[in-house]
Protein backbone atom coordinates (compact mmCIF):
# COMPACT_ATOMS: atom_id res chain seq x y z
CA UNK A 1 0.00 0.00 0.00
CA UNK A 2 2.91 2.20 0.74
CA UNK A 3 4.25 1.50 -2.55
CA UNK A 4 1.03 2.09 -4.71
CA UNK A 5 0.85 5.42 -2.42
CA UNK A 6 4.06 6.68 -3.39
CA UNK A 7 3.99 6.04 -7.00
CA UNK A 8 0.31 8.45 -6.81
CA UNK A 9 1.95 10.90 -5.38
CA UNK A 10 4.96 10.79 -7.82
CA UNK A 11 2.53 10.40 -11.46
CA UNK A 12 -0.40 12.43 -10.23
CA UNK A 13 0.52 14.69 -7.64
CA UNK A 14 3.91 15.11 -9.01
CA UNK A 15 5.75 15.56 -5.93
CA UNK A 16 9.36 15.98 -5.82
CA UNK A 17 11.97 13.04 -5.56
CA UNK A 18 13.24 14.28 -2.20
CA UNK A 19 10.12 14.53 -0.74
CA UNK A 20 8.77 10.74 -1.77
CA UNK A 21 12.01 9.73 -0.22
CA UNK A 22 10.88 11.37 2.97
CA UNK A 23 7.22 10.07 2.96
CA UNK A 24 8.23 7.00 2.45
CA UNK A 25 10.71 6.78 5.52
CA UNK A 26 8.28 7.92 7.47
CA UNK A 27 5.37 5.61 6.64
CA UNK A 28 8.46 2.98 6.89
CA UNK A 29 8.86 3.95 10.13
CA UNK A 30 5.43 4.13 11.31
CA UNK A 31 4.83 0.28 9.18
CA UNK A 32 7.62 -0.86 12.49
CA UNK A 33 6.00 1.35 14.90
CA UNK A 34 2.73 0.02 14.74
CA UNK A 35 4.43 -3.49 14.41
CA UNK A 36 5.78 -2.75 17.48
CA UNK A 37 2.39 -0.99 19.00
CA UNK A 38 0.14 -4.04 17.40
CA UNK A 39 2.56 -7.24 18.26
CA UNK A 40 2.12 -8.31 15.01
CA UNK A 41 1.82 -7.90 11.28
CA UNK A 42 0.00 -4.83 9.83
CA UNK A 43 -3.37 -5.31 7.91
CA UNK A 44 -5.91 -2.82 6.10
CA UNK A 45 -8.38 -3.29 8.58
CA UNK A 46 -5.83 -2.34 11.37
CA UNK A 47 -4.96 0.59 9.89
CA UNK A 48 -9.05 1.55 9.33
CA UNK A 49 -9.15 0.78 13.42
CA UNK A 50 -6.49 2.82 14.17
CA UNK A 51 -7.38 5.50 17.03
CA UNK A 52 -6.03 9.18 17.19
CA UNK A 53 -4.00 7.38 20.71
CA UNK A 54 -2.15 5.32 18.02
CA UNK A 55 -0.93 8.07 15.97
CA UNK A 56 0.01 10.56 18.86
CA UNK A 57 1.47 7.87 20.15
CA UNK A 58 4.00 7.16 17.11
CA UNK A 59 4.12 11.45 16.86
CA UNK A 60 5.57 11.09 20.81
CA UNK A 61 8.01 8.53 19.56
CA UNK A 62 9.40 10.60 17.07
CA UNK A 63 9.49 13.61 19.00
CA UNK A 64 11.44 12.16 21.71
CA UNK A 65 13.92 10.60 18.79
CA UNK A 66 15.10 14.67 18.56
CA UNK A 67 13.15 16.06 15.35
CA UNK A 68 12.52 19.34 14.94
CA UNK A 69 9.00 20.99 14.36
CA UNK A 70 9.00 21.32 10.73
CA UNK A 71 10.02 17.46 10.33
CA UNK A 72 7.54 16.37 12.76
CA UNK A 73 5.11 18.31 10.27
CA UNK A 74 6.37 16.19 7.19
CA UNK A 75 5.59 13.33 9.15
CA UNK A 76 2.09 14.47 9.70
CA UNK A 77 2.24 15.07 6.04
CA UNK A 78 2.66 11.90 5.02
CA UNK A 79 0.21 10.26 7.22
CA UNK A 80 -2.56 12.08 6.49
CA UNK A 81 -1.93 11.77 2.76
CA UNK A 82 -1.37 8.00 3.17
CA UNK A 83 -4.99 7.96 5.23
CA UNK A 84 -6.52 10.08 3.12
CA UNK A 85 -5.51 7.84 -0.23
CA UNK A 86 -6.65 4.58 1.77
CA UNK A 87 -10.06 6.33 1.81
CA UNK A 88 -10.57 7.07 -1.31
CA UNK A 89 -8.47 4.44 -3.13
CA UNK A 90 -9.17 1.03 -0.75
CA UNK A 91 -12.10 1.97 0.98
CA UNK A 92 -10.60 1.97 4.12
CA UNK A 93 -11.50 4.64 6.24
CA UNK A 94 -9.36 5.76 9.61
CA UNK A 95 -11.39 8.68 10.99
CA UNK A 96 -8.55 8.92 13.35
CA UNK A 97 -6.55 10.76 10.81
CA UNK A 98 -8.73 13.88 12.00
CA UNK A 99 -7.54 14.03 15.04
CA UNK A 100 -3.86 14.90 13.61
CA UNK A 101 -2.54 18.38 14.02
CA UNK A 102 0.74 20.01 12.66
CA UNK A 103 3.25 21.05 15.36
CA UNK A 104 3.38 24.68 15.19
CA UNK A 105 6.63 26.34 14.15
CA UNK A 106 8.19 29.46 13.99
CA UNK A 107 8.50 30.90 10.37
CA UNK A 108 12.17 31.48 9.87
CA UNK A 109 13.19 34.46 7.70
CA UNK A 110 15.68 33.61 5.10
CA UNK A 111 18.99 35.26 5.13
CA UNK A 112 19.95 36.66 2.21
CA UNK A 113 23.88 37.28 1.51
CA UNK A 114 25.27 41.04 0.87
CA UNK A 115 25.62 42.17 -3.19
CA UNK A 116 29.48 42.17 -2.82
CA UNK A 117 29.67 39.16 -0.91
CA UNK A 118 28.37 37.16 -3.79
CA UNK A 119 30.50 38.29 -5.72
CA UNK A 120 33.33 37.68 -3.66
CA UNK A 121 31.84 33.76 -3.12
CA UNK A 122 31.55 33.43 -6.97
CA UNK A 123 35.08 34.77 -7.65
CA UNK A 124 36.55 32.41 -4.61
CA UNK A 125 34.56 29.71 -6.13
CA UNK A 126 36.18 30.08 -9.64
CA UNK A 127 39.59 30.43 -8.29
CA UNK A 128 39.59 27.74 -6.24
CA UNK A 129 38.62 25.06 -8.88
CA UNK A 130 41.46 22.74 -9.86
CA UNK A 131 40.63 23.13 -14.19
CA UNK A 132 39.49 26.10 -15.93
CA UNK A 133 36.57 24.48 -17.47
CA UNK A 134 35.16 23.22 -13.89
CA UNK A 135 35.57 27.24 -12.52
CA UNK A 136 34.02 28.40 -15.61
CA UNK A 137 31.33 25.80 -14.64
CA UNK A 138 30.86 26.71 -11.15
CA UNK A 139 30.88 30.14 -11.83
CA UNK A 140 27.56 30.04 -14.32
CA UNK A 141 25.87 27.78 -11.75
CA UNK A 142 26.00 30.25 -9.04
CA UNK A 143 25.21 33.50 -11.32
CA UNK A 144 22.52 31.24 -12.31
CA UNK A 145 20.88 30.83 -8.54
CA UNK A 146 21.57 34.65 -8.29
CA UNK A 147 20.85 36.14 -11.39
CA UNK A 148 17.77 34.15 -12.04
CA UNK A 149 16.53 32.97 -8.65
CA UNK A 150 16.68 29.11 -9.88
CA UNK A 151 16.88 26.72 -6.71
CA UNK A 152 19.78 24.27 -7.06
CA UNK A 153 18.01 21.18 -8.27
CA UNK A 154 16.45 23.57 -11.27
CA UNK A 155 20.06 24.63 -12.53
CA UNK A 156 21.19 21.34 -12.47
CA UNK A 157 18.30 19.73 -14.02
CA UNK A 158 18.64 22.07 -17.46
CA UNK A 159 19.92 20.47 -20.85
CA UNK A 160 21.36 21.23 -23.95
CA UNK A 161 17.76 22.24 -25.03
CA UNK A 162 18.55 25.57 -23.17
CA UNK A 163 21.09 26.22 -25.71
CA UNK A 164 21.25 29.16 -27.33
CA UNK A 165 20.53 31.03 -24.77
CA UNK A 166 18.10 34.33 -25.42
CA UNK A 167 17.01 36.32 -23.21
CA UNK A 168 14.72 33.91 -21.48
CA UNK A 169 15.02 30.61 -19.91
CA UNK A 170 12.33 27.71 -19.23
CA UNK A 171 12.79 26.26 -15.64
CA UNK A 172 11.02 23.09 -14.87
CA UNK A 173 10.33 23.67 -10.89
CA UNK A 174 8.42 21.70 -8.45
CA UNK A 175 5.52 19.67 -9.49
CA UNK A 176 7.08 19.94 -12.87
CA UNK A 177 5.90 23.58 -13.19
CA UNK A 178 7.53 25.54 -15.94
CA UNK A 179 8.08 29.04 -15.97
CA UNK A 180 9.54 31.47 -17.87
CA UNK A 181 12.68 33.87 -16.58
CA UNK A 182 15.29 36.80 -17.82
CA UNK A 183 18.09 35.79 -18.41
CA UNK A 184 20.95 38.63 -17.64
CA UNK A 185 23.39 39.31 -19.80
CA UNK A 186 26.54 38.39 -17.31
CA UNK A 187 24.77 35.52 -16.53
CA UNK A 188 24.26 34.10 -20.31
CA UNK A 189 27.88 34.99 -20.70
CA UNK A 190 28.88 33.05 -18.12
CA UNK A 191 27.04 29.82 -19.49
CA UNK A 192 27.94 30.54 -22.86
CA UNK A 193 31.94 30.55 -21.37
CA UNK A 194 31.49 27.20 -19.33
CA UNK A 195 29.92 25.70 -22.83
CA UNK A 196 32.75 26.73 -24.83
CA UNK A 197 35.15 25.20 -22.18
CA UNK A 198 33.80 22.24 -21.40
CA UNK A 199 35.42 19.29 -22.95
CA UNK A 200 32.33 17.02 -22.90
CA UNK A 201 29.56 17.89 -25.84
CA UNK A 202 26.65 19.48 -25.01
CA UNK A 203 23.91 17.70 -26.63
CA UNK A 204 20.27 18.38 -26.90
CA UNK A 205 18.55 15.98 -24.13
CA UNK A 206 21.80 15.81 -21.94
CA UNK A 207 22.63 17.60 -19.18
CA UNK A 208 23.83 21.13 -19.36
CA UNK A 209 26.47 21.31 -16.23
CA UNK A 210 28.52 18.29 -16.02
CA UNK A 211 30.31 16.87 -13.62
CA UNK A 212 34.37 15.52 -13.62
CA UNK A 213 33.88 12.20 -15.62
CA UNK A 214 30.80 13.79 -17.80
CA UNK A 215 27.82 12.95 -15.86
CA UNK A 216 25.33 15.07 -14.58
CA UNK A 217 26.78 18.05 -11.78
CA UNK A 218 25.77 16.88 -8.49
CA UNK A 219 24.52 19.48 -6.24
CA UNK A 220 26.87 18.29 -3.28
CA UNK A 221 29.34 19.56 -5.43
CA UNK A 222 27.94 22.99 -5.49
CA UNK A 223 27.48 23.20 -1.63
CA UNK A 224 30.81 21.97 -1.08
CA UNK A 225 32.78 24.35 -3.42
CA UNK A 226 30.29 27.26 -2.20
CA UNK A 227 30.96 26.02 1.90
CA UNK A 228 35.10 26.19 0.65
CA UNK A 229 34.32 29.98 -0.35
CA UNK A 230 32.27 30.50 3.12
CA UNK A 231 35.49 29.82 5.08
CA UNK A 232 37.85 31.60 3.02
CA UNK A 233 35.26 34.88 3.63
CA UNK A 234 34.60 34.18 7.06
CA UNK A 235 30.87 33.94 5.59
CA UNK A 236 27.60 32.69 7.87
CA UNK A 237 26.51 28.73 7.25
CA UNK A 238 23.42 30.20 6.04
CA UNK A 239 25.41 31.52 3.05
CA UNK A 240 24.72 28.55 1.13
CA UNK A 241 23.54 27.98 -2.65
CA UNK A 242 19.58 28.24 -2.07
CA UNK A 243 20.53 31.59 0.05
CA UNK A 244 21.93 32.85 -3.60
CA UNK A 245 17.78 32.41 -4.32
CA UNK A 246 16.40 33.78 -1.39
CA UNK A 247 18.96 37.16 -2.28
CA UNK A 248 17.84 37.59 -5.55
CA UNK A 249 14.33 37.86 -4.36
CA UNK A 250 15.34 40.08 -0.99
CA UNK A 251 17.43 42.50 -3.17
CA UNK A 252 14.54 42.53 -6.23
CA UNK A 253 12.26 43.55 -3.81
CA UNK A 254 13.89 45.84 -2.12
CA UNK A 255 14.19 47.53 -5.54
CA UNK A 256 10.58 48.39 -5.84
CA UNK A 257 9.89 44.90 -7.93
CA UNK A 258 5.92 43.82 -7.61
CA UNK A 259 5.43 41.15 -5.06
CA UNK A 260 3.32 39.36 -7.75
CA UNK A 261 5.73 39.40 -10.54
CA UNK A 262 8.31 38.05 -8.03
CA UNK A 263 5.92 34.97 -7.27
CA UNK A 264 6.25 34.17 -11.04
CA UNK A 265 9.90 34.79 -11.39
CA UNK A 266 10.44 32.42 -8.22
CA UNK A 267 8.01 30.03 -9.40
CA UNK A 268 6.01 29.62 -5.72
CA UNK A 269 2.52 27.83 -6.21
CA UNK A 270 0.84 30.79 -3.61
CA UNK A 271 2.01 34.32 -2.52
CA UNK A 272 1.68 33.60 0.82
CA UNK A 273 5.68 32.05 -0.20
CA UNK A 274 6.47 34.82 -1.67
CA UNK A 275 5.19 37.61 0.85
CA UNK A 276 7.85 36.21 3.96
CA UNK A 277 10.33 38.26 1.75
CA UNK A 278 8.59 41.59 2.27
CA UNK A 279 9.08 40.82 6.14
CA UNK A 280 13.19 40.27 5.29
CA UNK A 281 13.03 43.71 3.87
CA UNK A 282 11.29 45.29 6.52
CA UNK A 283 13.32 43.05 9.03
CA UNK A 284 16.96 44.82 7.24
CA UNK A 285 15.45 48.12 7.85
CA UNK A 286 14.39 47.73 11.20
CA UNK A 287 18.08 46.68 11.76
CA UNK A 288 19.28 49.64 9.75
CA UNK A 289 17.23 52.07 11.85
CA UNK A 290 18.33 50.95 15.07
CA UNK A 291 21.88 50.88 13.97
CA UNK A 292 21.74 54.42 12.96
CA UNK A 293 18.65 55.90 14.35
CA UNK A 294 20.11 58.48 17.49
CA UNK A 295 17.04 57.24 19.78
CA UNK A 296 17.04 53.63 18.53
CA UNK A 297 18.05 52.80 21.92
Amino acid sequence: MIARFLAVCGDQRRLSPHTLRAYGLTLERFEDFLIQHTGGGVVGGQLAALEPADLRAFLARRRSEGLAPASLARDVSALRGFLGWLRRSEGLACDAVAALKSPKQPRRLPRAVAVQDVRDMVEVVGDAALLPWVAARDTAVLLLLYGAGLRIGEALALTGDALPLGDTLMVTGKRNKTRVVPILPQVRDAISAYVAACPFAVAVGQPLFRGLRGGALDAGTVRRAVQGARSVLGLPASASPHALRHSFATHLLARGADLRQLQELLGHASLSSTQIYTRVDAAQLLDAWSAAHPRAS
